[in-house]
């Protein structure tokens, strides 16, 4: 008989999108950052990868970074649009088992602005009772997003995620 995926939930609480990025536009420093309002629906059996699904979107205008007038400019139209776009999705379109233990490859849909681009990158997948915790990172070219007009950033930045998810 074949295993059954379980349904999960991702908890925004205790669950982490964070991302960083260079600004060079006085000195160079590194600027990070995080979201919130993460929702979604996860599907997952790690003795059949191949049917899991992840579908997860976080909410624009609850991004941080510490300072609230940079906060507000990256709302706006020539960063994230928020009112336009108000959140980025992720959706798995492969998973498959890697060597490395409880790890996977994720295949998926990044959604920024209305643009989607296939992303790539190794996570992990721990179940524990009724909770399955995921960390992996990746890391994207704004400008594929058409994310923010300067130069005085990194066209590169990276994203982190920690996601603990409640079996539903």
């Amino acid at each position: 008989m074949a295993a059954q995926a379980q349904q999960y939930v991702p908890a925004d609480a205790g669950s982490k999108v964070q991302f960083t990025i260079v600004n060079h536009l006085i000195f160079t420093s590194t600027v990070n950052g995080y979201f919130k309002g993460l929702k979604g629906n996860i599907r997952f059996d790690p003795k059949d990868p191949g049917a899991a699904v992840i579908d997860a979107t976080v909410d624009v205008k609850t991004i941080s970074t510490g300072i609230g007038k940079r906060d507000r400019d990256l709302m706006e139209e020539k960063y994230f649009n928020a009112d336009k776009y108000p959140v980025m999705r992720i959706l798995s379109t492969n998973i498959k088992a890697t060597d490395k233990p409880s790890g996977y490859q994720l295949t998926a849909a990044l959604t920024i602005k209305g643009i989607t681009h296939t992303i790539a990158f190794p996570f992990t997948a721990v179940l524990s009772g009724n909770m399955l915790q995921l960390n992996g990172q990746f890391t994207i070219n704004r400008k594929d997003f058409q994310v923010g007009p300067d130069n005085a950033i990194d066209d590169k930045l990276t994203v982190i995620l920690s996601v603990q998810a409640k079996k539903s």
